[in-house]
């Protein structure tokens, strides 16, 4: 028999975990996995290189293309230096809130994903509903190379990816990013009589960076 929880039952128990960047991830996933297994559902997992953090990746429903991902990270940002009057790491319930370090960002998602599971497999899938878990997204999304690697090579393509991060409810279809570019700035040496003869490639560097700032 399958193990049972509500949302709230699995937040808490997700909140318990201190996922922390700098701190292994193992002890949450495991959790994952014994409750997917619980449901018949397997888990394929991948490690970062010291093995002390985990991603994963379970399919609901047939091996075929379409369907659609439901991802998010399992780590979650320090709580050191912050004034917290409650434990971080112990879900409290106040109103109609629930205070706890990744109640939001994104333990929340992965609560309600994973406590849906059991109305979703009684369901007869015509097209594969995917779980993909990740680590270090909080310091550069570092684990989410190296999962997508892996969601290349094991999973039918979908047709669509819900990452569950806290939006307000609002749907987002774009977020920002970081992209790198190199850029080589040539000068021309020239006698001090006939500046007009030489280019100053460190002028125009300021000239590029000032635009940059706009």
């Amino acid at each position: 028999m399958g193990k049972i929880y509500t949302p709230k039952e699995l937040l808490s128990v997700l909140i318990g975990f201190d996922t922390t960047s700098f701190r292994s991830n193992r002890d949450m996933i495991d959790f994952i996995v014994d409750y997917l297994s619980s449901h018949g559902i397997s888990s394929s997992l991948g490690f970062n290189d010291e093995e002390t953090k985990a991603d994963l990746i379970a399919t609901i429903g047939p091996q075929v293309a379409g369907g659609i991902i439901l991802s998010g990270h399992t780590d979650v940002v320090p709580v050191a230096g912050q004034d917290w009057n409650t434990d971080p790491f112990v879900a409290q319930e106040k109103g109609d809130k629930i205070y706890g370090r990744g109640s939001c960002d994104m333990k929340g998602f992965i609560a309600v994903v994973l406590a849906m599971l059991p109305e979703i497999l009684k369901f007869n899938l015509k097209v594969p509903l995917h779980l993909a878990f990740s680590y270090d997204e909080e310091v550069g999304c570092l684990g989410a190379p190296a999962l997508i690697s892996r969601m290349l090579k094991d999973i039918a393509p979908p047709s669509a990816a819900i990452i569950g991060e806290p939006t307000g409810m609002k749907l987002v279809n774009a977020h920002k990013g970081g992209t790198m570019f190199e850029t080589t700035i040539t000068g021309c040496a020239g006698h001090a009589s006939q500046t007009q003869n030489g280019v100053n490639a460190i002028s125009l560097a300021g000239r590029c960076i000032s635009f940059l700032d706009k």
